[in-house]
C-alpha cells in the first residue's frame, strides 16, 4: 500500500472520530471523566501492583478512595460554596450600583468634553459591543451546560463515571497491549516513540498541571478567606481551578478580588494584602509548583492552550473543554514530529545542486 493510501486511511479515521464526537457529545461526559481519572490513577495502580497486589484489588482500593475523597470534598465544601455563591449573586446589584455611582462623575466630565456626534457614535458602539459580548458569553455557557450535566443527568453521571473509571483502570495495561498489537509493523517503532512523547506531555500537563491547580485552589481559597474577603473561598477555588489556562486564573482572580476588596474595605493596606496574596501565588506557582510537578515536559504555547479551551467549549460544550487540552497536547507532538521531518526533507532543503563536472564547459561542448 502506498504512503498516499496510508494518509487517506488516517484522515478517514480522524474524520470519523470527529463525527462521533459531534453526534455523541451529549452522553460523553461520564466516559471522558472516567477515562481521565483512570489515566491519572494508572501510575498509582502500577505501583501497588509492583508491591504485590492484584490489578483488580489495586483498582478497587483506588476507585473507592477516589470516591471517598470526592464525596468528602462535596460534603464539606458544597454548603460553603453554595452559601457564598447565593450571597454573591444577591449582592451584585449593590456592587454595580456602587461602581456606577463612583464612575458616573468621571464619565460625565469626560463626555462633556466630546462633540455630541462623537458621544452618539460612542454610545452606539458601546451598546453594540456590549450586546455582542453578552450574547457570546450566554451562548458559550449555554453550549457548555447543554453539552454537560443538563443532558447527562446528575444521577446518571454519578453512577456511570465510577463504573467507567473502575473498568478502564483495571484493564488499562491490557488495552494498551492490544492496541500495540494492532500497529502497522513498518511504522510501529515510530508510532510507539510518538505515543511515549504524547504520554510524557499529557502526564506533565494533566497530572502536573492538575496538581498545581489543586494546590493553588487550596492556597487562594484559604488565604482570601483568612484575609476577610467576602466570597473569598469561591473566588480562590475558581481562580486556582482555571489556572490550567495560562494567566487567566491569576489575572481574573486578582481583578475580581481587588475589585471586591475596594468595595468592601476602606483601608488601603487590606486591599494591598489581597493583591499580595496573588503576587505570592504567582511566585509559588512559577518557582516551586510548576518546576516540581510540571517541569519542561509540557511544550504547549499559552496562546495554543487558550485557543484550544475556547474552541473545545464552543464546539463540544463541557465535554469539549475536557478533551481540548489532551487533544492540543497530542496535536502539538504530531506537529513537532512533522516539522522535524520537514526540516530534514528535500522539500525544505530544495533540489541538490548539480556537480560542476556534469555541467557543459562554457562556449559549448569540447
Amino acid at each position: 500500500m502506498s504512503g498516499r493510501n496510508y494518509v487517506l486511511i488516517w484522515l478517514g479515521i480522524f474524520a470519523a472520530l470527529i463525527v462521533l464526537l459531534v453526534v455523541l457529545r451529549d452522553i460523553l461526559l461520564p466516559f471522558v471523566i472516567g477515562m481521565a481519572v483512570a489515566y491519572l490513577l494508572d501510575p498509582v495502580a502500577d505501583k501497588l501492583r509492583r508491591w504485590g497486589m492484584s490489578r483488580t484489588l489495586a483498582t478497587t482500593i483506588l476507585t473507592v478512595a477516589f470516591l471517598i475523597v470526592i464525596f468528602l470534598a462535596i460534603a464539606f465544601l458544597l454548603p460553603l460554596l453554595q452559601q457564598q455563591i447565593v450571597n454573591l449573586l444577591a449582592n451584585l446589584p449593590s456592587y454595580f450600583g456602587t461602581i456606577r455611582d463612583w464612575a458616573k462623575p468621571i464619565i460625565e466630565r469626560w463626555m462633556s468634553e466630546l462633540d455630541p456626534k462623537d458621544v452618539e457614535r460612542l454610545e452606539s458602539a458601546v451598546g453594540q459591543f456590549s450586546g455582542r459580548a453578552v450574547q457570546y458569553v450566554l451562548n458559550l455557557i449555554g453550549n457548555i451546560w447543554a453539552g454537560g450535566m443538563a443532558l447527562v443527568g446528575f444521577f446518571g453521571f454519578l453512577f456511570i463515571t465510577p463504573v467507567v473509571t473502575f473498568y478502564l483502570l483495571r484493564d488499562w495495561d491490557m488495552l494498551l497491549k492490544r492496541v500495540d498489537r494492532w500497529l502497522p509493523v513498518s511504522y510501529a517503532g515510530t508510532i510507539r516513540e510518538q505515543a511515549r512523547e504524547m504520554d510524557r506531555t499529557l502526564a506533565g500537563f494533566v497530572r502536573g498541571t492538575g496538581m498545581v491547580c489543586l494546590v493553588l485552589s487550596a492556597y487562594y481559597g484559604a488565604a482570601l478567606s483568612l484575609a476577610g474577603l467576602d466570597f473569598g473561598l469561591v473566588i480562590g477555588i475558581a481562580a486556582g481551578l482555571i489556572s490550567f489556562v495560562p494567566y487567566v486564573g491569576s489575572i481574573g482572580g486578582l481583578a475580581v478580588s481587588v475589585g471586591l476588596a475596594l468595595l468592601q474595605f476602606d483601608e488601603a493596606w487590606r486591599v494591598a494584602i489581597i493583591a499580595g496574596i496573588f503576587g505570592l501565588g504567582q511566585v509559588l506557582e512559577g518557582f516551586i509548583l510548576t518546576p516540581r510537578f510540571v517541569g519542561d515536559r509540557v511544550k504547549l504555547h499559552p496562546v495554543w492552550v487558550i485557543f484550544a479551551v475556547l474552541a473545545g467549549g464552543s464546539l463540544f460544550g463541557f465535554v469539549g473543554m475536557f478533551i481540548s487540552l489532551p487533544a492540543a497536547a497530542m496535536i502539538g507532538v504530531l506537529v513537532r514530529f512533522g516539522i522535524s521531518h520537514y526540516l530534514a526533507s528535500p522539500l525544505y532543503h530544495g533540489p541538490r545542486p548539480s556537480d560542476d563536472r556534469d555541467e557543459p564547459p562554457p562556449g559549448g561542448t569540447a
